[in-house]
């Protein structure tokens, strides 16, 4: 039996569709069995997806109106969609999955190796001299297997932050001692507020979240803003099958507005949780680069991330060796996987200081 803190105040959930109103009843401490939460997704994703498409659906009405003028990332859309067609609460879970975001979004060192990076692709982590029109750059990246985004009416009624392993291997069904639970007890320790002291980043501002609309709130938070009219997002355009190993030529870079950026990577859970953070008050620099594969295959705009001052980062984080590089030597630039988020404020825009 898992213990659910509902959202709402004791009453009901009003989850509202084209023609018809359901409603959940919740309270304040509620003792709920997995079968439980099964039928209340089924409710959900019923009323959710009724006489919707994609670009109909309340996560696609919310990222209008938060973030006007800033078309939702296909790869994101996908995900919400498939939170409603095939629910990760209702059909079977066949994790592990690789996830890079654990090297990306994680302070914990331990999890992230060079051997884990290389699992996952090749050119993850550049130097930003490299982010210049005619210089190419060997790249690959792994088939994407992110999970789906809940509709955010479901993700307010799963438990998470108070979970253990245990618990989520009950929930879903995943052998104790797999893999699996061993990234998800990795993605629950990383969720918690306060970072460990053997993060390589002690200052960093993070926030994990289940749905695309606490998504997009975590990171305005984390960034410093509450409006997201003054906000720009971006994603990679990488296919989800992943990129095949070649040499790419970077025929376009495009410089994005901002000195310190939020990135939201997804973790590894048996649905989609992102997490969100920014290192500290360091600058980071943000671009949107195209690559052409000099072997064939379409052009593939990607969003990279670079951190300009890396003299507080643990020397065994894996770029540095990746790289031929040490703590403080240069900056550390690398790609957005699959779905991956990056969030900065427009030039135009007033970011409030932290």
């Amino acid at each position: 039996m898992l213990r659910v803190r509902a959202s709402h105040p004791t009453g009901s959930i009003p989850l509202i569709s084209n023609n018809s109103t359901y409603s959940i009843a919740t309270h304040r401490s509620v003792m709920l069995h997995p079968s439980a939460l099964f039928l209340i997704i089924v409710a959900i994703s019923a009323a959710a997806a009724h006489g919707h498409a994609a670009n109909g659906t309340p996560a696609a009405r919310f990222w209008e109106e938060v973030l006007p003028g800033t078309p939702m990332p296909e790869a994101l859309a996908e995900l919400v969609q498939k939170g409603i067609d095939h629910s990760p609460l209702v059909e079977n879970f066949t994790g592990p999955y690789l996830s890079i975001g654990m090297c990306l979004g994680h302070v914990y060192v331990s999890v992230c190796s060079v051997e884990r990076v290389k699992k996952a692709g090749t050119g993850l982590f550049f130097h930003e001299d490299q982010v210049r029109v005619g210089t190419t750059m060997t790249v690959s990246f792994s088939p994407a297997a992110v999970p789906a985004i809940l509709p955010h009416a479901a993700a307010a009624n799963v438990p998470f932050g108070n979970l253990t392993a245990a618990d989520v291997a009950a929930m879903f069904h995943i052998a104790p001692g797999s893999t699996m639970i061993s990234q998800v007890g990795d993605t629950l320790r990383a969720c918690q507020p306060a970072a460990p002291s053997h993060s390589h980043a002690g200052d960093e501002r993070h926030a994990c979240a289940t749905s695309l609309e606490d998504i997009v709130r975590a990171a305005l938070r984390t960034l410093g803003t509450a409006a997201g009219g003054g906000v720009w997002v971006v994603a990679s355009e990488t296919p989800r099958g992943g990129l095949p190993l070649q040499p790419y030529a970077v025929d376009k870079v495009t410089p994005l507005d901002g000195d310190r950026h939020v990135a939201c990577h997804d973790e590894p859970y048996p649905y989609a949780v992102f997490r969100c953070h920014k290192i500290g008050l360091s600058m980071t620099r943000a671009y949107l680069i195209s690559l052409r594969g000099l072997h064939g295959g379409p052009k593939v705009a990607m969003a990279v991330i670079c951190h300009l001052d890396t003299s507080g980062w643990n020397p065994a984080y894996p770029a540095f060796e990746m790289m031929g590089t040490k703590p403080g030597e240069s900056s550390v630039c690398h790609f957005m996987p699959y779905a991956n988020l990056l969030f900065g404020v427009k030039a135009t825009g007033a970011m409030e200081s932290f």
